[in-house]
């Protein structure tokens, strides 16, 4: 058993932390439950939802943090994500995108499609994000510990790692309602919106 297990959240109550703190940050979400619990949580114009694409959330999270460096960018992830893209925590580490925050719910299932075992159950992806040069790494589970770590990554220089430990409940969610092309319109509305990067660095 580990430590962590009678404290840890289900990813809809930490995602809901997470969007407490959030402002007008645009967000990457991936693909399969992670967007459809973020869209009833809070769908906001800066979400920008994965329909039918795995792994690549981060790809897209570091070209917009590339693109538009003025912009403070946040990545939600999911294990089974991280693990199919795992190229991508190589490349954050060489291009240190300073206003990137890679937020990862570790449910150790790829619960999408029927819970079954993912090997970050013996992989400790924040440990390989440590390896490839991310400049922050966190591992988290308790709500407190989880808000003040993402408060601090958003204000600090990156590219930043927050792991999640996060238990396999799954919301009762619909799939995304909607159409690919009037999200990626008013996303893009969203991110030209002027909100300068503002750097802290960690004492």
């Amino acid at each position: 058993m580990r430590p962590e297990e009678g404290v840890m959240q289900s990813r809809a109550q930490a995602m809901q932390a997470l969007f407490e703190v959030l402002s007008d940050q645009p967000v990457i979400i991936c693909n399969g439950f992670p967007s459809r619990e973020a869209h009833k949580i809070r769908d906001r114009a800066g979400n920008f939802y994965m329909i039918g694409s795995m792994g690549v959330a981060a790809s897209i999270g570091l070209g917009l943090a590339c693109a538009r460096p003025d912009r403070r960018v946040v990545v939600f992830d999911g294990d089974g994500n991280v693990l199919m893209g795992m190229g991508t925590l190589a490349t954050i580490g060489a291009l240190q995108p300073r206003n990137l925050t890679h937020v990862v719910f570790d449910n150790e299932v790829y619960g999408t499609t029927g819970n079954q075992p993912s090997y970050s159950r013996v992989v400790r992806l924040d440990q390989v994000a440590k390896a490839a040069g991310y400049a922050t790494v966190e591992r988290v589970w308790e709500r407190e510990d989880i808000v003040y770590e993402f408060t601090d990554m958003l204000n600090s220089d990156g590219p930043n790692f927050l792991l999640i430990k996060v238990n396999e409940q799954i919301e009762d969610v619909d799939r995304v309602a909607l159409d690919p092309s009037e999200m990626t319109t008013r996303f893009r509305v969203a991110v030209d919106a002027d909100q300068p990067v503002r750097s802290r660095e960690k004492g």
